[in-house]
């Protein structure tokens, strides 16, 4: 099992709690059911807005290693509160093929279950929560406001969910 590190503070899942259901569009306005991926462990990567520089990087980033998450078994999805219109013509834009979530309306209801909502400026943090195949939270990494996550966490997160 993986550790939690939680950096700026915030009231998030633990490890080894539920984590919250949700139902959010993609960036094609398809319903994402986080139960309905129950069987595959799911990367959740809270992000701040689509277009914005370091948002950009570590989804590039994310999107240069896609393999990594297929070998582990990991549905990848990116979640922000801009409009699943905002999603589509980003990962258009820089060819995600992830899904992008849509945390619009009511906005940022999700970031808020999973404790990553920053009402003052109404965006979500840069919150990385991996969820096993039952459901269960087993990673948990929240990184201050203008701080980029580290890729080598996602590494060593998912091959402890694939040694367990």
């Amino acid at each position: 099992m993986t550790q939690s590190f939680v950096a700026g503070g915030g009231t998030v899942p633990a490890v080894g709690e539920p984590a919250p259901e949700f139902e959010l569009p993609n960036q094609f306005g398809e319903p994402i059911r986080l139960s309905d991926l129950r069987g595959r462990s799911v990367v959740l990567v809270f992000y701040p807005f689509a277009f914005s520089g370091i948002c950009t990087g570590e989804l590039c980033e994310l999107q240069d290693n896609l393999g990594l998450f297929k070998d582990a078994n990991a549905v990848l999805l990116g979640i922000s509160v801009d409009s699943k219109y905002a999603q589509r013509a980003y990962a258009g834009k820089e060819g995600y093929d992830f899904d992008l979530l849509a945390d619009f309306w009511p906005h940022g209801s999700v970031a808020t279950q999973y404790g990553v909502f920053d009402a003052e400026s109404g965006m979500a943090k840069r919150g990385t929560f991996i969820i096993d195949e039952g459901g269960v939270v087993r990673h948990v990494v929240v990184n201050p406001r203008g701080q980029a996550r580290d890729f080598a966490q996602y590494r060593a997160a998912l091959a402890g969910l694939v040694g367990s």
